[in-house]
Formats: structure tokens, sequence, C-alpha cells
């Protein structure tokens, strides 16, 4: 029995699988860099380094995997959403430049030491926001005609963008804030509760914010988010997230450590979700579908090859660089 394989779709699939491991490993790295003006003792700001020592300069494997796969799976959308993109990708690629560059170089100096911290903050503030307006500019679709992009260097720059933008930021604080509820202890711990609550509301605000307007973008979001019978589907995803947003409320009033980190985590997945539904089956939203997009078949096959070996491997050794370090950051270990 023959089996047709849409290997479109799976790799969509991958490309998706592997950006949303990125914003899950790099979320809460960038969170972190974010939040650094919060804790401005130099021992709360050495913790906060020391609990993402072993495992931040591991995270960005899944943007190289997923911009490449990109590239060589859909190279179609590749070079109509780059030029649509090059500000806020190469704003993106600075800021993440800067981050490493000072989380490094912090530990090497004592008198310059807070002007590396403002980078390391200026760094995962740009390359967060710069996520963000770009999943925006995206999702509010870019100017196709034929098969290249026809729209202007500031198309990008809209109202909803600079709302994904700040969603970003804020869904990204939040990712950090419980982190450090997981990885801390004493002070430090109590005051990443308190940014834990206040992030919380503020993630629900943006996340309302942002269903609100998309669907306002183009009728066809409108029609798969409420049309029938699709709503029945669709509907599933906003009373997920007020169910996660209790149990999430409940584990930070409870005072738990692991909880709200992971069920932060949920709700990211659930909005990634909700993207998902608003743009399958387009890569290009409203304009190329991921068929149109694909690579030769053949292309696609011998890559699906390579990644079947490498992305079990990835994920084995990101899974044992966590397992090894997992437990509470003691104020006495240090980062060499």
């Amino acid at each position: 029995m023959n089996i047709a394989v849409d290997l479109a779709t799976v790799w969509a699939f991958i490309i998706a699988f592997a950006v949303f491991v990125y914003v899950v490993m790099d979320g809460f790295d960038l969170g972190l860099g974010i939040l650094f003006p919060l804790f401005p003792e130099k021992h709360d700001r050495d913790v906060i380094m020391n609990s993402v020592a072993p495992v931040w300069d591991g995270n960005e494997t899944w943007l190289v995997l997923g911009g490449g796969g990109l590239m060589a799976a859909f190279p179609l959308a590749y070079a109509v959403l780059m030029p649509a993109l090059y500000t806020p990708m190469i704003v993106m690629l600075l800021g993440l430049v800067f981050r490493g560059v000072a989380f490094e170089f912090r530990w090497r100096t004592t008198k310059a030491q807070n002007r590396w911290d403002i980078a390391f903050f200026g760094g995962s503030l740009l390359a967060t926001l710069a996520q963000g307006i770009a999943l925006g500019a995206i999702l509010q679709g870019v100017h196709v005609e034929g098969r290249h992009y026809a729209g202007g260097w500031w198309d990008w720059l809209t109202p909803f963008s600079i709302l994904t933008g700040v969603s970003l930021v804020i869904g990204y604080s939040l990712l950090g804030a419980t982190w450090l509820v997981m990885k801390t202890e004493g002070e430090l711990r109590d005051r990443a509760y308190h940014l834990s609550w206040i992030f919380l509301l503020a993630m629900l605000g943006a996340i309302g914010a942002v269903s609100i307007a998309t669907p306002f973008l183009h009728v066809e979001y409108t029609h798969r988010w409420f049309a029938w019978p699709n709503v029945l589907l669709t509907a599933q995803v906003p009373i997920t997230v007020a169910v996660i947003t209790v149990l999430l409320l409940r584990s930070l009033a409870n005072k738990y450590d692991y909880q709200p980190f992971f069920l932060a985590l949920a709700l990211f997945a659930l909005s990634y979700a909700g993207l998902g539904i608003s743009m399958y089956p387009y890569i290009v939203p409203q304009s190329i579908t991921i068929w149109q997009a694909a690579a030769p078949a053949n292309s696609q096959l011998f890559m699906l090859f390579g990644v079947a070996v490498l992305i079990p491997l990835i994920l084995g050794y990101t899974a044992w660089a966590y397992w090894v370090f997992r437990g509470k950051v003691k104020p006495e270990s240090g980062y060499h």
C-alpha cells in the first residue's frame, strides 16, 4: 500500500517546532535580561546570570534551524519575507550579539561591569522587540506581487506590529520571572514571585489585545476563528487559556517553585497554537501557501533524513545539560 506523505506540511511543522523550541529555550533567557534593571544589586545580578550560564549559549541553535530550514525547505517564502523584515531582523541579530558579548565581558571587568549590564539589558530588549515586531508584520501580511516582495522599507512598522512587540517583551519577562522563582532562593525568589504576578496580569492583557486585533487584520482570520463549525475547535484555545491562568494564579498564590514556569510555557504554547490556527496553510499570510513556497520534493526528502538525525541529538544534549544543572542556584556558585 502506498502512503502519500505531504512533505510541505511535514516541513512546516518542523520549522514551527524549531521556532517554538527557540521561544521556550531563549524566551526566559531574554526575559532575564529585560528584568535586569529591576534587580539593581550586583549580588542578585550575579545569581541571575549564573542561573542561565550553563545553557544560554545553546538556545540560538533552534533559531538557526528555523531560519535555515525556512530558506532550504521554503525558498520562495524566505525570498519574500526577508526583504520585508530586513530592519527588525538586523536589529534582532545586533541585540543578540550585544547580549552575548555582555554576558561574557561583565565577568572580566569590575570598572565597566555596569556598562555591560546595560548592554545585556539593551540587547535583550532590542532582540525581543524585534522578534515580536517581525511576528506582527508577518501576521498582518506583506505586499507580494508575483513571486517577490513589493512593499516599502517601513511596512513592517505598524500599530499592530508594535503591539505584538510589546506583548512579547511582557511574555518573555513573565518567563524570566518564573524561571527565577524556580532557580533561586530567599529575597531574590520573593521578588521574582512579585514580578510574576505583575507580568502575568500584563500578559493576559496583551493576549487579549492581540486576540481582539488579529481578526480585524483579514477577513480570513475572522472566518477561521468564528465561522461555524470552526468555532467548535478554536473556542478550545481561550477556554484552555482560562484554565491555565487559574492554575498559574493558584501556583503563585501557593508559592510553588516549578509549576509557575511550566504553566507560563503552556500559555506560550496556546498563544503559538492560536498563531498556527490563524496562518495555516499560508506561510506568507494571504499570499503564499506552504505548497506554493515549497522546495522540490526530492530536496525536502533529502533534508528530512538529516533533520531526523539532528533534532533528536540536539534535544538529547539540551535535555542532558538542563538535567545536569537542575535545582536551585547557590549564591556562592559562579560562572567561570
